[in-house]
C-alpha cells in the first residue's frame, strides 16, 4: 500500500507540476521552468542562469546571473513560444503578461483538463497493477484479495479526488478575469 500511496503521489505531483506552467491571467515565474537556455557550450534550465520575479501582477522580470547571457536568455524565451515578448533593458528582461481572451481561456482549460484525464489515467493504471499483483499473489486468501482490492479502490478514489480538486482550482485560477 505505501508502493501504491507513493507512485499515485508522484502522478500528483507531477500534474501539479504541469498546472504551474499554464499561463493564467496573472504574472507567475513557474510559466518559465520549462525555458532551457543554450549557454557556455551547454543547455540548462533558466532557473540556472537567471533569477526570476513579478514585479508587478503583470510583469515577470528576468534577470541573468552573468550578464554576457542576457541575449542567450532573450533568444530562449523567444524560442520557448510561450506567446509572451520579452524587452531587453540590458540588464534585465521584461515579460508583460497580457490579458487573457476568452478564446484563449477556453483554449487553456482545455489544456488542463487533458492533463488532469492524463494524471486520472496515470492513477488508474497504478490500481491496475496494483490489483494484478493481488490476484497473482497465490498466498493470499480469497477474503484477504477482497480487502486489498477494496483498499487499492479507496486509495484510488483518494486520488482521483485530488486530481478533480487541483483541476476545479486551476479552472478558477483560468477563468478569472
Amino acid at each position: 500500500m505505501s508502493e501504491i500511496n507513493q507512485r499515485m503521489t508522484k502522478a500528483i505531483e507531477s500534474l501539479q507540476n504541469n498546472f504551474a506552467t499554464v499561463r493564467t491571467g496573472r504574472a507567475n515565474p513557474d510559466i518559465l521552468n520549462r525555458v532551457v537556455v543554450e549557454v557556455y557550450g551547454s543547455t540548462l534550465p533558466i532557473k540556472q542562469v537567471a533569477t526570476m520575479h513579478v514585479q508587478d501582477s503583470n510583469v515577470i522580470i528576468v534577470t541573468p546571473f552573468d550578464r554576457g547571457t542576457l541575449g542567450d536568455v532573450e533568444r530562449a524565451l523567444v524560442k520557448a513560444s510561450l506567446g509572451l515578448n520579452p524587452n531587453n533593458d540590458g540588464v534585465n528582461i521584461r515579460l508583460a503578461i497580457p490579458p487573457l481572451t476568452e478564446e484563449r481561456r477556453l483554449e487553456l482549460d482545455k489544456s488542463v483538463k487533458k492533463m488532469a484525464e492524463e494524471a486520472r489515467v496515470a492513477i488508474r493504471n497504478i490500481r491496475r497493477d496494483q490489483l494484478e499483483k493481488v490476484k497473482k499473489d497465490d498466498d493470499l486468501g480469497d477474503d484477504a484479495k477482497k480487502r486489498s482490492e477494496n483498499e487499492v479502490q479507496v486509495v484510488t478514489d483518494k486520488f482521483i479526488k485530488e486530481v478533480d480538486e487541483l483541476l476545479k482550482h486551476k479552472e478558477k485560477e483560468i477563468m478569472e478575469i
